[in-house]
């Protein structure tokens, strides 16, 4: 009876560490790379590298052409669940704030979405080991 108890009360914790976190090193289907990391009691992101701009063949800008390389695109994401976070995206397409999510998909797969004027749209990002 004893071990049970024991094993019971060691339940969360073991799923705790079970659990994937988001924080590290992301790769997104254009080659880009996005780092998370802890940023005080939330998440951020920033490109780590940038995806090449077909046209150029050089590492690609936002709309105001700055470099994305080192641009933070994840913005005080804060758990609001298991797996998820909340905060605010950039977009470069058009430069800017968007209210986005971090979801994950497992240990090895997360999804960044983000939503303007009831319109949603993500990618999915595989860890680089």
């Amino acid at each position: 009876m004893r071990s049970t108890v024991t094993a019971l009360l060691l339940l969360p914790l073991v799923a705790t560490a079970a659990s994937a976190s988001p924080v590290g090193l992301w790769r997104a289907k254009d080659g880009a790379e996005i780092r998370i990391a802890n940023c005080g009691a939330a998440l951020c992101g920033h490109v780590a590298k940038a995806r090449i701009d077909q046209a150029t063949g050089k590492p690609a800008l936002d709309v105001r052409g700055k470099p994305l390389t080192g641009m933070q695109i994840l913005i005080g994401m804060r758990a609001n669940g298991p797996g998820r976070w909340s905060g605010r995206l950039y977009r470069e397409e058009d430069g800017n704030l968007y209210d986005g999510h971090l979801v994950e998909l497992g240990p090895s797969r997360i999804r960044i979405e983000g939503c303007a004027l009831g319109i949603c749209g993500g990618d999915e990002l595989s860890r680089v080991k």
